[in-house]
């Protein structure tokens, strides 16, 4: 009896175990392998707390372009190397003070350099402050009311917003181009609210350009933590006098040689055809950068490996892209473009992981309507594993240069609410990333690189 009953059960398990489709059964062996047989995470674990941050120029950005390409030599790539890439080198020097200054009392305030910016006088600069909320109100106000001022950009990222990088995309622009603005209308310096959308106590750093201005009238620029911006907003409603002191000493150094890091697999059926998956390996200075971008390196690395642990053999080539510069430059999605039309590389593909480390949602395509079609319509396939957003919209910086006849653009899209209380900041550490979570990651890309590669694209 019980021996009828064990067989009949074995019969139930494998009737349903081969009623599953052929995507459904490698899904599962995806999955199994990024959460019980990964890498990623011991990964950046080291890029993290043994090597820190990447700033471009950086010894530990080449530290980590080493490192990568030394472990992307153990994932049987059919070979791994490096394209060269000129990179800015900018340096922040002694940590920036400064302080509210209030009739006679003085409140010191978290701040930091903005990328790109130059430093302020040895011993620092000390204005009356004017707050504005964007260029138009600069353009309202304009040289008479600011002229020997410090400009102090404070309008917060938009609460409202349910996507956060449309709130990011709403409030940076007086970051990236705050100082260039001021300084026409004769701002001395510029501090921005940090691009976050809790209040606390971590300025978030960033790039930053002075546009087309001449080199006489950039103006030192920072920004300032989300609850110091509050106070300082608070105190010039009390008195509009009030005084801000900053210092910093940060400076730009001549350009350096840096690299990309790129493994490749040669497809088995169409070598012509090349799919991409990348994140950036420079990150910001002031902590590791372990979300933004170590996570969408080592994603990126591990699906090399689940692909290796599942024997799964792309047919179109697939080459795996550790890009430098994309914090302030892009200068390696730049190289990486310019060396492929100049080989007359076809690419199909391009991933990028650049949203952190967070649980997986979806993905961002850039891509026509036939493949927009096509790709939304494998989400019975994405939703046992709680992927349901397929959106059109931006995939990434480094991938955004990458041109070809036909190419579907993807970004991982992770759930952000929690991206920019991390995002240029000291707090953005390995501590901040869960293991699960960056694996799912790592999983999802692996998924949709499989479903390109079996299907192809319109």
């Amino acid at each position: 009896m019980k021996t009828n009953l064990f067989l009949a059960l074995f019969l139930f398990n494998s009737v349903a175990f081969f009623a599953q489709t052929k995507d459904e059964q490698v899904f599962k062996e995806i999955y199994n392998s990024a959460l019980t047989n990964s890498k990623c995470y011991s990964w950046l674990d080291h890029l993290s707390n043994d090597i820190g941050s990447r700033l471009s120029g950086s010894d530990g950005a080449a530290r980590a372009v080493e490192y990568t390409k030394k472990q992307m030599e153990t994932l049987g790539f059919d070979k791994v190397y490096l394209q060269e890439v000129m990179v800015p080198k900018w340096v922040r020097g002694e940590k920036e003070t400064a302080y509210i200054q209030d009739n006679k009392t003085k409140i010191k305030v978290p701040i930091c350099a903005l990328g790109g910016s130059i430093s302020t006088p040895k011993n620092g600069i000390t204005a009356e402050v004017i707050e504005v909320h964007s260029f138009d109100e600069l353009k309202t106000l304009g040289v008479d009311k600011i002229k020997g001022k410090i400009v102090f950009y404070n309008r917060p990222m938009n609460n409202a917003d349910i996507e956060t990088f449309d709130a990011y995309s709403g409030a940076v622009d007086q970051r990236y181009g705050g100082a260039a603005a001021a300084s026409k209308y004769g701002a001395v310096g510029t501090i921005v609210r940090s691009m976050n959308l809790r209040l606390d106590d971590f300025p978030h750093t960033g790039g930053q350009s002075y546009g087309d201005i001449p080199k006489e009238q950039f103006i030192p620029t920072a920004a300032i933590s989300t609850n110091a911006a509050e106070l300082l907003s608070k105190t010039l409603k009390s008195n509009p006098n009030v005084k801000f002191y900053f210092k910093q000493s940060c400076q730009k150094m001549d350009d350096v040689l840096s690299y990309n890091v790129v493994g490749e697999i040669k497809g088995t059926e169409h070598p012509e055809n090349i799919m991409v998956v990348g994140g950036h390996l420079d990150s910001w200075d002031l902590a590791d950068g372990s979300h933004d971008d170590g996570a969408g390196v080592v994603q990126s690395m591990e699906v090399m490996n689940i692909f290796n642990n599942i024997k799964y053999k792309p047919k179109n080539t697939l080459r795996v892209v550790l890009f430098m510069n994309e914090e302030n430059g892009t200068r390696g999605g730049k190289k990486y473009e310019e060396l492929s039309l100049a080989n007359k590389e076809n690419h199909i593909f391009a991933l990028e992981s650049d949203s952190g480390g967070f649980t997986p949602r979806g993905f961002s395509l850039e891509c026509n309507d036939a493949n927009f079609a096509k790709i939304s319509s494998w989400k019975n396939v994405f939703e046992p594993y709680l992927i349901h957003s397929f959106v059109k919209g931006h995939s990434g910086s480094d991938i955004e240069a990458l041109t070809s006849k036909t190419i579907v653009k993807a970004g991982l899209k992770p759930d952000s609410q929690r991206y920019f209380d991390y995002h240029h900041a000291a707090n953005d550490t390995f501590d901040a990333i869960d293991k699960r979570e960056l694996e799912l990651g790592a999983g999802t890309m692996a998924a949709l690189v499989y479903m390109i590669d079996q299907n192809g694209i319109q």
